[in-house]
């Protein structure tokens, strides 16, 4: 089995290249959605983060996140804190799924993280692939995705990482300059076919 860490800024196309994986019977954790599931039912975690931030609570007794949030993103100590605490959970989690994964046979599975290179995830992965794109077209995709002026698009797309740090740092790069969707799929579709043969 492989086990790819996809990584890369907003709009370049992971979401596409993901959907490959899945059409090729691969499997996808998805970080994110990992973190949001933990903090609704992991006890572990919500007991961790408790006794770091104090009560989080809310009235039907979940991690109350915008009063996490209003704790952390006004100090960076705290936020590093948070960090630690999450990715340590994150990573625990995602490695039993890996797990679970190539119990069932998987050949393929896709790490989306979006700190992917930050963080210990990338030690799960045999390889790790930036998808990126040219600032104008990600910026294009994110208005018509997400609805938002073009001007806090931009904003968005300066706040991240340059394309040469994913290129620097990760084992293969998929540049999404394709016309279309259907284009990309296409080139993703291939690449991940030779990656699969490893």
């Amino acid at each position: 089995m492989v086990v790819l860490g996809i990584t890369g800024p907003t709009g370049a196309g992971k979401t596409t290249l993901l959907g490959e994986v899945e059409k090729l019977g691969g499997a996808v954790i998805d970080c994110d959605a990992v973190y949001h599931e933990m903090l609704e039912k992991d006890i572990a975690l919500q007991c961790a983060l408790e006794s770091a931030f104090g009560p989080l609570r809310d009235k039907a007794g979940q991690i109350d996140r915008k009063k996490l949030g209003r704790i952390v993103f006004r100090d960076q100590a705290q936020l590093k804190r948070l960090n630690t605490i999450a990715q340590t959970a994150v990573v625990e989690r995602t490695r039993e799924l890996i797990e679970a994964y190539r119990e069932q046979g998987r050949s393929v599975v896709a790490v989306d993280a979006i700190a992917l290179l930050e963080s210990t995830l990338k030690n799960l992965c045999q390889l790790t692939v930036a998808v990126l794109a040219p600032a104008e077209v990600r910026v294009g995709r994110i208005v018509i995705r997400e609805s938002i002026p073009e001007d806090y698009a931009w904003a968005r797309v300066k706040a991240q990482k340059e394309s040469q740090y994913f290129t620097k740092n990760c084992d293969i790069t998929l540049i999404n300059d394709c016309a279309s969707a259907e284009e990309f799929a296409a080139a993703a579709r291939k690449k991940l076919g030779e990656l699969i043969q490893l």
